[in-house]
């Protein structure tokens, strides 16, 4: 396998425009979207949503560190959510919406706590970004994958300023 391939779970609210964003980051290959943290087997969107599976909407990132390392993507993830914000990113609130960063290499923590210590420095309040090692992820129902790109007009907490800001940003070292 490739030394450059790394992969990150990241949380951001609803999945749907978490997994967007992210496909347009130049040097992100590959994303699905997904359960992160589950204390239930396989759960459903419908499980999830009742809080009752404790898991996070999360969007399995594999990305190319040659092109962009884990700092630069966590930077471009703190520019999409509110850090401050507990169980909630824009109009969807619920546990199933807090923010997290969930880690598979443990090498990668002492990068990730850095990149959030760095960012508290741009908020006044506490940031809590949950912060752990990624304990199970279940991909999402197939309708939940790339939702819009096949369904464009789709809802999406994210403004579609972030998308093209996300296109845009180069890595190139």
């Amino acid at each position: 396998m490739n030394k450059n391939i790394k992969e990150i779970y990241l949380a951001g609210g609803c999945f749907w425009g978490t997994e967007h964003y992210f496909k347009m980051i130049e040097g992100v290959f590959f994303t699905e979207v997904g359960y992160a943290n589950s204390v239930i087997e396989k759960p459903s969107y419908e499980a999830v949503c009742s809080g009752n599976t404790m898991a996070a909407e999360a969007v399995h990132v594999k990305y190319d560190a040659s092109v962009i390392s884990l700092e630069m993507l966590l930077d471009m993830y703190f520019v999409s959510i509110d850090p401050t914000s507990i169980n909630k990113q824009g109009h969807d609130v619920g546990l199933q919406y807090r923010t997290g960063i969930y880690y598979t290499d443990e090498c990668d923590l002492s990068v990730i706590n850095e990149v959030v210590l760095r960012q508290q420095k741009n908020y006044d309040e506490e940031i809590v970004v949950e912060v752990m090692p990624l304990e199970n992820f279940y991909s999402a129902e197939d309708y939940h994958q790339d939702y819009l790109d096949k369904n464009p007009n789709g809802y999406c907490h994210l403004p579609l300023e972030l998308f093209e800001y996300a296109k845009k940003m180069s890595f190139k070292k």
